[in-house]
């Protein structure tokens, strides 16, 4: 099962300007990775003051990942 419209939806709801958003996905093994590319503008406010943002981004896409027993991760690329 892929999380990666659960992890756009989240994103999408943190950004200013969601057309920019990328999403990709990469699995290896019982991992799956998201790496998440936004908006110059829009990485602080998905980063969030001292991480707190993306840590709960984090925290809900891996309850989710865990209850079908995976490991999901969630990467900020910042270019």
């Amino acid at each position: 099962m892929s999380y990666r419209p659960f992890v756009e939806t989240l994103v999408r709801s943190v950004v200013e300007n969601p057309d920019h958003l990328e999403v990709e996905e990469e699995q290896e093994g019982g991992a799956r990775t998201f790496y998440v590319r936004v908006d110059p503008e829009d990485v602080g406010k998905v980063i969030g003051k001292s991480g707190r943002v993306i840590t709960s981004i984090r925290i809900v896409v891996s309850a989710v990942a865990a209850k079908s027993r995976e490991k999901a991760f969630v990467r900020v690329v910042t270019d």
